[in-house]
């Protein structure tokens, strides 16, 4: 994403990033040592990540240049959604990098929402038995070829029921999230696609109280990032959305936190609640970056989650992200 201050840049070593870039460019491969520096860069950032996920991310550069123009600084992460019924679109890394930012791809194992959440088609049992091996496979080999790190949170808020891969729906089974999982993953490995990042990303237990979070972890041999999705209610604070979420975390695994979606419903506490949220994710460092789902009901929210929503909401987004580090990103 264009534009920002560049004074609250953190330096990454750049050169890792370069290396890997121009292997990609000139249509060479590029070396094992490149590609697992580029990742751990990602994993391990010099700085935090301000994250967005607009309408057209990443294919719009314009909403990128409104959102860092509101935000005051340019997002250094662009979230997507790709379903299972579309393959691997290189542009759309392509794209995100040359906006300066970490392609974050939500990776659906589903048709869409049109078909409810009894979709058997997509059971969990049917893909950790093999079902959709040649799609992964793919999928995860065009992952290899494009070469760039790509984050990829796949079959998230996995611990609700509003989706088909839970496994209180569609036919599924416990255990069987697992088990799909790693059968994904090591399709992945086969492919030899060490350049995906892989978050696991459940939503905050507050939705979904009961739901044991430690049955649905892969493993730490799986999982390169954890996250949680997590938006105000009516809550005043942020640790009241996610203290409780991060503690049950910290008790599974120490890999890195992203926040992969978040936003405050409109309303008289909303620009207080981002301030809050701002001071809540500067006191916690082990959460190196957020994904602020910018978008309003006419783009697909159940409500209009932007930051931008008023002038007031924006201020406070704007003043509390001025406290906040940001890594670079190398564009390309």
């Amino acid at each position: 994403m264009t534009a920002g201050r560049a004074a609250r840049f953190v330096a990454v070593p750049v050169l890792v990033l370069g290396l890997l870039l121009t292997g990609c460019v000139s249509g060479q491969s590029p070396s094992a040592k490149p590609v697992d520096d580029a990742v751990r860069h990602i994993t391990a950032p010099r700085g935090r990540y301000f994250g967005v996920s607009t309408p057209q991310a990443p294919w719009s550069r314009a909403e990128t240049v409104t959102v860092a123009r509101k935000a005051g600084s340019a997002p250094n992460m662009l979230e997507y959604f790709v379903k299972w019924t579309e393959n691997f679109r290189p542009a759309a890394v392509r794209a995100s990098y040359a906006q300066g930012a970490v392609p974050l791809l939500t990776w659906e194992p589903w048709a869409g929402s049109g078909a409810g959440t009894q979709q058997p088609r997509y059971a969990l049992a049917r893909i950790a038995g093999g079902g959709f091996d040649a799609y992964v496979t793919r999928f995860a080999k065009a992952v290899h070829a494009q070469g760039r790190p790509v984050v990829i949170r796949f079959a998230h808020e996995m611990n609700g029921t509003w989706f088909p891969w839970s496994e209180q729906r569609n036919g599924n089974h416990r255990g069987d999230y697992v088990k799909a999982w790693r059968r994904v993953h090591d399709l992945f490995e086969r492919a030899g696609a060490d350049n995906a990042i892989w978050l696991w990303s459940p939503n905050v237990v507050r939705d979904a109280p009961t739901v044991s979070l430690r049955a649905l972890y892969p493993g730490d041999a799986y999982v390169s990032l954890v996250g949680m999705t997590g938006y105000q209610d009516d809550e005043s604070t942020a640790a009241a959305v996610f203290d409780t979420t991060l503690a049950r975390l910290r008790g599974l695994t120490d890999r890195p936190v992203v926040i992969a979606e978040t936003g405050a419903r409109p309303g008289r506490k909303k620009a207080a609640w981002i301030a809050a949220f701002f001071r809540w994710f500067v006191a916690h460092r082990e959460v190196i970056g957020f994904v602020w789902f910018e978008r309003s009901r006419a783009d697909g929210g159940h409500q209009d989650w932007r930051f931008a929503q008023t002038p007031g909401t924006t201020r406070a987004f704007a003043g509390g992200l001025g406290a906040v580090r940001l890594a670079r990103i190398t564009r390309t």
